[in-house]
């Protein structure tokens, strides 16, 4: 059973959102909120699987709330969705960065909703191509570094180089077949870079490796 937690200050979009999910019969909505603040006490109670968080909310936006979240070793299996009505933007990014697994567009047909549900439950970055080369061509443009950050050098070489094809948006099994190896194979080794690097997910091990100068935007 897929747990969620939904955090919006607007109540019919909750209600929205709690009915569509309501019907799955693997997916249980634990607790809502209607800020911030309120989420954050709400996660630790309820331990969820997923939390939906709009961006733009009172007292604690959030971008705050996933960082409290990401920076909590207590929830550190509580993947954040961030919810917004304008697509990609810099708060966005922000949030990625401060740890979300991904985005939603409010607008977003039910059957998308509901799998990027469950593709967030499993750990998965709700990231697209076509979102990483967004992410790529209008906020990660200056690198910080040139190959080198925390953990970065202790990648192994086909760590490294699986981190480079996660940064331009390939899925496992197309890691897998670039880098003939298994998928599980391939597996592993994303997530030994993520362990080191410090990522939560796959989306925050992309804004590391853009950021770190390990994939440069012109690579893309």
């Amino acid at each position: 059973m897929i747990r969620v937690l939904l955090v919006d200050d607007q109540p019919l979009l909750r209600s929205g959102f709690r009915a569509l999910l309501d019907l799955e019969d693997d997916i249980e909505v634990v607790a809502e909120a209607g800020d911030g603040l309120e989420g954050l006490a709400l996660a630790k109670e309820h331990l969820p699987d997923v939390a939906l968080i709009d961006i733009q909310m009172p007292v604690v936006d959030g971008i705050e709330a996933t960082r409290r979240i990401a920076a909590d070793p207590d929830l550190a299996g509580v993947h954040v969705v961030i919810l917004t009505n304008y697509g990609f933007d810099e708060y966005v990014f922000n949030a990625l960065r401060a740890g979300a697994a991904g985005f939603l567009v409010k607008d977003i047909v039910p059957e998308d909703f509901l799998h990027a549900v469950r593709v967030a439950a499993r750990g998965d970055a709700l990231l697209a191509p076509s979102i990483t080369r967004k992410l790529i061509t209008r906020y990660i443009t200056q690198p910080r570094h040139t190959g080198t950050g925390p953990g970065l050098n202790e990648l192994t070489t086909r760590e490294r180089e699986a981190v480079v094809l996660v940064a331009r948006g390939l899925s496992n099994d197309e890691i897998a077949d670039h880098m003939v190896i298994s998928p599980l194979t391939a597996k592993t080794h994303i997530n030994r870079s993520m362990a080191k690097l410090r990522a939560r997910d796959r989306a925050q091990l992309v804004v590391l490796a853009y950021e770190s100068g390990l994939v440069a935007p012109r690579d893309s």
